[in-house]
């Protein structure tokens, strides 16, 4: 990410109408080293300045340390994104959101092999997913609103296949989290 420059922009729920908008220098992004060689890593942080929370932009916390050996298998989150709506489609200009429920690894392992203790994965029934365009977003979990899951891959064959969804796993990265933030829920 040399010379690059992002821009952050929270569009509250219509892509096209930003609250507030910051630019953040390469230099304010955290990767995760195990990135893209350990499968489970896919996480980065992004130094930010300032933000002011109001009813339209808020935070969501991080699960407790307490909480890092917590599956959820079977609980329910909900995932949300600007990504496209199904395979081959367009980016929608609203917020999009879809509830879903964690499945356990091994049955996640049934479909794709083995996976890691750093992913976490759920039940796409109907195809309704995640997509392209929405890695990065969140999964938070609908009891106690914690941040369960960041968005990472669906199945190869697309999206709205049905197949389980890989997010990584929140509580997997709570000391890495520490370590390049400074930030941490006991």
């Amino acid at each position: 990410m040399v010379n690059q420059c992002i821009s952050l922009s929270n569009a509250a729920t219509r892509r096209t109408n930003a609250q507030f908008t910051h630019h953040v220098g390469s230099g304010e992004f955290r990767q995760n080293h195990r990135w893209p060689n350990e499968n489970g890593n896919d996480i980065a942080l992004i130094h930010t300045p300032h933000v002011d929370f109001w009813h339209m932009v808020n935070k969501v916390e991080l699960p407790s340390f307490n909480d890092r050996y917590n599956m959820y298998d079977n609980a329910w989150a909900v995932a949300c994104g600007w990504g496209i709506t199904s395979d081959g489609g367009s980016q929608p200009d609203w917020l999009q959101c879809v509830d879903l429920q964690i499945i356990s690894n091994s049955k996640c392992s049934e479909t794709y092999g083995h996976q890691p203790d750093g992913i976490l994965c759920v039940a796409t029934p109907g195809g309704k997913s995640t997509c392209s365009g929405d890695s990065g977003g969140p999964l938070v979990l609908h009891n106690g609103g914690r941040l369960a899951g960041v968005t990472s891959w669906v199945a190869g064959n697309g999206c709205t296949a049905g197949l389980p969804a890989g997010f990584t796993r929140v509580t997997h990265q709570l000391e890495w989290i520490r370590d390049n933030s400074g930030v941490a829920y006991y």
